[in-house]
C-alpha cells in the first residue's frame, strides 16, 4: 500500500462537473494506491499513520487538530517506468481487489475519530487542491 499525503489549506474533488469531496479548511489530501496482497494490516497500519502524521502546523497531526482528510484512489502510485515509455501498471491491483480496501481504510480512518471526505473510486476525477508549505510524504507498507 501507498500513499501520498498532502498538506493542505484546501482540496476538492470534482466528477462530471459535481464536487463529491471537499476539504473547506486545513486537513490532509491522502492519494492511495493497493497492491495485490495488501490486506487488514496494511490498512490497519496506513490508517494509522495518515491519522498520527505530524505534517500539520506546529508539527501536530490531524488527530490532534482534528483536521478533515479527502482520500482519493490513485492506481497510478503503482505505475512501473522503467523500462520504455509506456508506464505498466501491473503491480496495482485490480478495482475488485482495491476497491474494498480502498473503502476500509476510509472506515478506519472514521473509527479512529476522523472526517473524511471521499473521491469517487475508478471514476476519472479533478483533484484541486492548495498544497501548504508545500508539505508532501510518501507512505509505503
Amino acid at each position: 500500500m501507498r500513499a501520498v499525503v498532502q498538506r493542505v489549506s484546501s482540496a476538492s474533488v470534482t466528477v462530471d462537473g459535481k464536487v463529491v469531496g471537499r476539504l473547506s479548511r486545513p486537513g490532509l489530501l491522502v492519494y492511495l494506491g493497493v497492491t495485490h496482497d495488501d490486506g487488514p494490516a496494511e490498512v490497519s497500519w496506513m490508517a494509522r499513520k495518515i491519522w498520527g502524521l505530524r505534517i500539520l502546523p506546529e508539527e501536530r497531526s490531524a488527530s490532534e487538530l482534528d483536521a478533515p482528510v479527502l482520500v482519493v484512489s490513485q492506481f497510478t502510485l503503482y505505475g512501473d517506468a522503467s523500462k520504455g515509455r509506456r508506464p505498466t501498471w501491473a503491480a496495482a491491483a485490480p478495482g475488485p481487489v482495491s476497491e474494498p480496501v480502498y473503502d476500509e481504510l476510509c472506515g478506519e480512518l472514521v473509527a479512529l475519530g476522523a472526517h473524511v471526505e471521499k473521491g469517487v473510486f475508478g471514476a476519472d476525477m479533478l483533484v484541486e487542491s492548495v498544497n501548504d508549505g508545500p508539505f508532501t510524504v510518501l507512505l509505503e507498507r
